[in-house]
C-alpha cells in the first residue's frame, strides 16, 4: 500500500509541476523510467500478494487508478518525445547558421573554406528520438528506412502467433515474452499481452498468465482486447485460489463493459466461483 502511494505521489509530483523542475529532459527521462518500475512492481504485487499481502482489497478501484496513472505516464512521455524533437531541431537550425557565421568569417579573413567542414552541434546536440507513429498517421521522415523496424515487429508477432496457433504454448509463451521486450508500448503490445496470457493459461501458470492479462488490459483500457483481459484476469485470481477478488474483479467487467462479447462467460464464470 506504501508503495502504492508513493508511485501516485510521484505521478502527481511530474503531473503538477516536475517537468519544469528537472534540469533537463533526461532527467525527466530517468522520473519516468523509475515510475514505470514501481508500476511494474506494483502489478506484480497485485497478482501475488491480493488482499493477504495488505494492498487494498477493491481491485476494481485499485485497476482504475493504475490506470489513471498509466496514461498520466504515456502522456508525459509523449510529451517527452515531443520536447525532444522540438530541441533537435533547435540545435540544428543553431548549429547551421553557426555554421555561416564560420564561413563568412572563413572567407572574409582570406582563409580556406574547404578547410571548415561540417560544423558540430552545438551543445553536443541531443539522441535521435522520435516518437513512435501510431497506426493511420502520415510518416514522421523518409519511409524507407522505418519500414524495415515495422516488417520486423510484424513478422516476429506472427512468429509467436504460429506457434500459439500450432498448440506449442511454452515456444509461443517465450516468443510473446520477447516481442514485448524488444517493440514496448507497440500497436500490437496488448494483444500480445492477451495472448501470451492464453499460453500461459493452457501451461496453467496462472500466476504469470494474471499478469499478462493485467498488463494487456492496463496498457489499453479502451482497446478490443481490454473487455476479454479483465474477463481473464478474474479466471486467473479464482484459478489462484482468491475468490473474493475473482468475483469483484469480474464485477468489473460488467460494470466497465456492459453487454460486451464475453458477458455471458462472466456470468458463467461467476456461478462456478459462487460469487455473491
Amino acid at each position: 500500500m506504501r508503495r502504492f502511494i508513493a508511485i501516485l505521489t510521484l505521478g502527481a509530483v511530474l503531473a503538477s509541476g516536475g517537468l519544469a523542475r528537472a534540469q533537463n529532459v533526461a532527467d525527466v527521462r530517468a522520473q519516468l523510467t523509475a515510475l514505470n518500475g514501481q508500476i511494474q512492481q506494483l502489478r506484480d504485487e497485485l497478482v501475488r500478494q491480493g488482499a493477504a499481502g495488505g494492498l487494498p482489497t477493491d481491485p476494481a478501484s485499485v485497476l482504475v487508478r493504475l490506470d489513471q496513472l498509466e496514461a498520466e505516464l504515456r502522456r508525459l512521455t509523449g510529451r517527452v518525445d515531443v520536447l525532444v524533437n522540438d530541441i533537435d531541431r533547435i540545435v540544428t537550425e543553431a548549429s547551421n547558421r553557426a555554421g555561416e557565421l564560420d564561413f563568412r568569417v572563413t572567407e572574409l579573413e582570406g582563409g580556406d573554406v574547404s578547410l571548415i567542414g561540417t560544423p558540430e552541434p552545438l551543445g553536443g546536440g541531443v539522441t535521435e528520438l522520435r516518437p513512435r507513429a501510431r497506426p493511420g498517421a502520415a510518416p514522421l521522415g523518409p519511409t524507407a528506412p522505418e519500414a524495415q523496424p515495422i516488417a520486423n515487429e510484424r513478422s516476429a508477432f506472427e512468429a509467436a502467433v504460429a506457434a500459439a496457433d500450432g498448440g506449442d504454448d511454452v515456444r509461443a509463451a517465450e516468443l510473446f515474452t520477447s516481442f514485448l521486450a524488444t517493440y514496448p508500448g507497440g500497436p500490437l503490445s496488448a494483444e500480445a499481452q492477451f495472448r501470451r496470457g492464453e499460453s500461459q493459461s493452457a501451461l496453467a501458470d496462472w500466476q504469470s498468465a494474471a499478469r499478462s492479462y493485467l498488463d494487456a488490459f492496463s496498457g489499453a483500457p479502451d482497446g478490443p482486447y481490454a473487455p476479454r483481459a479483465l474477463f481473464r484476469l478474474g479466471v486467473s485470481l479464482g484459478e489462484l485460489g482468491q475468490v473474493t477478488q475473482a468475483c469483484q474483479t469480474l464485477d468489473e467487467v460488467d460494470a466497465r463493459y456492459p453487454g460486451s462479447e464475453v458477458a455471458g462467460d462472466v456470468a458463467e464464470r461467476k456461478r462456478m466461483l459462487n460469487c455473491l
